[in-house]
């Protein structure tokens, strides 16, 4: 008889803590649920791109530069539903700004370009790092959309400088002038033969 009381309370013990951390579980996952909510709402409320061309030049590159084409197309579609679809499009948008990179036009294939785009890639990819975080950091993904506003913003500015300044016409001999720098500064592939006499 002691026996069976002692499992009876042992029993009733061990019941009650389950209910308790059931609760506990419950209070957590709702808590975790707001906190979510929080965070969507705001990537939600700042996730803004400037997804059209500010300039002639980079209208006239978006025809030519399929890449640069996809990924203003990627970054114009806004997910809608959970914090998933922002991870998912920001995967997207990633893959899409590291084909800028493999495939530039002759008239733009400039380290001005290649810098911009290189900047470009890692605001995009920390983008794409901290919104797959546990805790994403929702003021720090704001920011980032707006930090890659500002570099598209830059890449597009340069590309007109570069459309620009290709309309200068070249003044007269200014073409002989530029091959006869460049082959001046160049180191001759021929060998010398060192038995020949020189020419002074």
């Amino acid at each position: 008889m002691k026996y069976k009381l002692s499992y009876f309370l042992f029993l009733i013990v061990l019941l009650s803590s389950c209910k308790n951390e059931n609760q506990k579980r419950v209070s957590d996952n709702q808590k975790n649920a707001e906190k979510r909510e929080v965070v969507f709402s705001k990537i939600n409320k700042g996730w803004v791109f400037n997804d059209t061309p500010i300039n002639t030049a980079t209208e006239a590159s978006v025809t030519k530069w399929n890449e640069l084409r996809l990924f203003l197309a990627e970054l114009a579609q806004k997910p809608k539903k959970s914090i998933e679809a922002f991870q998912e499009k920001s995967a997207a948008i990633s893959k899409k700004v590291m084909d800028l990179n493999n495939s530039i036009p002759p008239e733009f294939d400039k380290p001005q370009i290649k810098a911009r785009i290189s900047t470009l890639i890692t605001k995009v990819r920390l983008l794409d790092l901290f919104i797959h975080l546990d805790n994403i950091p929702a003021e720090k993904v704001v920011q980032l959309v707006a930090e890659i506003n500002l570099e598209l913003i830059s890449l597009e500015r340069q590309m007109d400088k570069i459309v620009e300044k290709s309309k200068i016409p070249l003044e007269e001999g200014e073409s002989e002038l530029m091959k006869m720098m460049d082959t001046a500064r160049a180191i001759p592939n021929v060998k010398i033969d060192p038995n020949l006499p020189r020419v002074e």
